[in-house]
């Protein structure tokens, strides 16, 4: 390999440590070249954090009462979902998966359309063009090249629009993610790839998932600009993400950035995470809490009072109400469901499945 080359390549290299603005302890971090957001964005930061992590918390209490068939909680990844989203222009596009649950109602879709999935019925709940939001992606690393595509045609029609696309560690496994960040890279598209490392896939940890110094480091060997950010601040994310929407709106390609957090809670309510992990490490990530630390900050420099901080908490009381009411209903299924929108010209043999069930249930309800 040439000197100009190995030169060249210097850039794409993530730092060796996280990215940071905000310390744990609420004091400032010193990293050259990121822009501390303003006083309102990290207000709004802080806003979009608490009301996300009551949306999440009652979202999980809705699956206990049988309101959701199933929940994936994004606790403890408030920083990386909300610093994130509020780095988007509006034209811009978000790819999430299905623990971004809180990233798509910052993005401004109903909280109750964003759950019709969780609900299990058959479509997404709201209308993707609606909100430039993506149907929430249950495979994994699916939404990557969903994301690429999108990225790639927006470009070919010289329209100003980024796609973010929200993976998790496990994702980076996948072989879609490879296609999506080699081809993003040759195709030179307007996507930001942001890796949610929260330390585990399911329950497989990330030690067991990849030899690489970094995820970060994986965006190297594809020609992609990489950064490895602290996930549990919210100011550092925002700078990091916002800086890659605006790299990528003027031409310069996709960024891959790894953010480092945690997943407080279980992968689904379905899983038991006692048996792979113990108290002692949720407890050590529990103390980074990425919201205590926002607020430590914003409290010391006067800008986020006692006041504020209740009517900010009061807020997300109140829509977490309106949640639960508006929740607190049977919807009505029709089993036919499952067999419309899957051709244009039902088949005879998807036909005879359809006539099956209905007899079935109308033998049932005899």
């Amino acid at each position: 390999m040439s000197t100009t080359t190995r030169a060249g390549a210097q850039h794409l290299l993530p730092t060796a440590d996280p990215l940071g603005l905000i310390a744990p302890d609420g004091t400032l971090v010193d990293s050259p070249g990121l822009p501390m957001p303003s006083d309102d964005v990290l207000l709004a930061l802080y806003r979009g954090m608490v009301a996300g992590r009551r949306f999440d918390t009652q979202a999980t209490a809705l699956t206990k009462q049988g309101r959701l068939a199933v929940y994936p909680s994004a606790r403890g990844q408030e920083a990386a979902e909300i610093g994130a989203v509020l780095a988007l222009r509006p034209q811009d596009w978000l790819f999430p998966t299905y623990r971004d649950s809180m990233a798509v109602v910052t993005r401004g879709v109903d909280p109750v359309r964003v759950l019709t999935l969780l609900r299990g019925d058959w479509h997404s709940g709201y209308a993707p063009a609606e909100c430039n939001v993506a149907p929430q992606c249950t495979p994994l690393a699916t939404n990557s090249l969903h994301a690429v595509g999108f990225g790639h045609a927006a470009r070919v029609k010289g329209e100003d629009t980024v796609a973010l696309v929200m993976l998790g560690d496990g994702a980076t496994s996948e072989g879609d993610t490879h296609e999506a960040l080699n081809f993003a890279a040759v195709w030179r598209s307007p996507v930001v790839f942001l890796v949610q490392n929260n330390g585990y896939a399911i329950s497989v940890p990330l030690a067991k998932q990849t030899a690489a110094p970094s995820l970060a480091h994986k965006g190297v060997g594809y020609g992609i600009p990489s950064v490895l950010v602290d996930g549990n601040d919210a100011a550092a994310v925002h700078a990091v993400v916002e800086r890659a929407v605006a790299a990528a709106a003027a031409g310069e390609g996709p960024t891959l950035i790894e953010a480092l957090t945690y997943r407080v809670e279980a992968h689904t309510n379905a899983d038991d995470a006692t048996r792979y992990r113990d108290q002692d490490e949720v407890q050590t990530w529990l103390a980074r809490d990425p919201i205590a630390r926002l607020r430590t900050h914003l409290t010391a420099r006067g800008l986020l009072t006692d006041e504020l901080a209740a009517q900010v908490d009061a807020q997300a009381e109140a829509d977490a109400a309106s949640l639960r009411e508006r929740m607190n209903t049977d919807t009505e299924l029709d089993p036919r469901d499952l067999f419309r929108n899957v051709y244009a010209e039902q088949p005879p043999a998807l036909r005879d499945q359809e006539e099956q069930l209905l007899a079935e249930l109308r033998e049932a309800h005899s």
